[in-house]
């Protein structure tokens, strides 16, 4: 079976030229939070692993992740300071 990767490069360069696309940080940021809500058409999907830079996308996936733990821990505060929670 032929391997995906080209024959004249080293392993892990492939990484290595990802992690030098010039995708926008913004871009990357819309795109881990379509991943967040889960819906993403398959030629969008493409377009991304083909030009977003794949230290953006964790960068972009941690800062979505301590948002999201942020805004549920405030959510709650607000519940449980409201009263509501106890009716």
């Amino acid at each position: 079976m032929a391997s995906p990767m080209s024959e004249e490069l080293k392993p892990g360069e492939d990484l290595k030229q990802a992690a030098q696309r010039k995708g926008s940080f913004w871009g990357t940021f819309r795109a881990v939070a379509w991943s967040f809500f889960g819906v993403r058409k398959g030629s969008e999907y493409e377009k991304d692993v083909s030009q977003l830079n794949p230290l953006h996308v964790i960068a972009a996936g941690v800062i979505a992740a301590a948002l999201f733990v942020v805004g549920l821990i405030l959510l709650v505060r607000w519940v449980v300071s409201s009263g509501a929670a106890m009716n």
